[in-house]
């Protein structure tokens, strides 16, 4: 008979964190550890990511580092076989997480920050994605979980780049979903609103922080153990059933733009 904790257990399972070094990468890990399942911590600053995985052994979980560039296929690839070779196993999660923001006036942005910004948050998550779906509907099945954004499902200023390039994340999870459902992979969004991280200070430093808190109907930002329902909901058994779907956690704040 199935539990309600066993719709949640992840033991078993190997998952790929790209973008593992710090916020919401790094918490997402930490969780789906302790859901379970074996856990790889992927991002460019492969320094940073020693600590966390150090910390999780200790603390009795199966996880590995391993350095990815998602603006480099070669990387991508590269990553995605150190990660299967070290945990020894199959990968079933992917977390595609990494992502670059950059907050300034549409007229005012430099063609450096547009490519760097769709390079990563757009270009660099369809080639991670593409490498994951491949490997599953080769071994049998998979999930996949891209991490977008609210601003890619309403107009903010100041963020045009980002939003732009959270959007056409969105559409593309509806694509991926539709063509991989037949195959064994789920295919969802998670979209999260302004969650207390690293990337969050950027809106302190221009300092349009209070200005969006009011905006918030639940009147606070969100903090990275918030989007903890939800990720567990798309990435295990309890959410097998869906694919294709775009889900906010946002406190609300898409609905003040309605």
């Amino acid at each position: 008979m199935t539990t309600l904790a066993s719709l949640f257990d992840l033991r078993g399972k190997a998952a790929f964190v790209a973008g593992a070094s710090s916020g919401i990468g790094l918490h997402t890990a930490r969780l789906l550890a302790r859901a379970g399942a074996s856990v790889a911590l992927a991002a460019r600053r492969a320094d940073r990511l020693g600590d966390a995985v150090t910390q999780l052994k200790e603390a009795g979980y199966r996880a590995c580092a391993t350095s990815l560039d998602v603006t480099q296929p070669d990387s991508i690839s590269v990553a995605w076989a150190d990660a299967q070779q070290q945990l020894d196993q199959p990968l079933d999660i992917l977390i595609n997480n990494a992502g670059v923001i950059h907050i300034e006036r549409f007229t005012d942005q430099s063609r450096e920050d547009v490519t760097r910004i769709f390079d990563t948050n757009l270009k660099g998550a369809f080639l991670v994605a593409q490498e994951a779906a491949r490997q599953m509907v080769a071994q049998g099945g998979g999930c996949i979980v891209n991490v977008a954004s609210s601003a890619g499902l309403r107009a903010s200023g100041h963020m045009s780049s980002y939003g732009a390039s959270k959007a056409g994340l969105i559409h593309l999870t509806h694509i991926m979903a539709l063509e991989l459902a037949g195959k064994g992979v789920r295919v969802n969004a998670l979209a999260p609103g302004n969650i207390r991280t690293d990337m969050q200070a950027s809106f302190s430093e221009h300092g349009l922080e209070e200005s969006i808190r009011k905006r918030i109907p639940m009147r606070r930002f969100g903090e990275p153990s918030d989007l903890d329902g939800a990720m567990l909901l798309l990435t295990s058994d309890a959410g097998r059933y869906i694919t294709g779907a775009v889900l906010p956690v946002d406190g609300g704040q898409i609905l003040s733009w309605m």
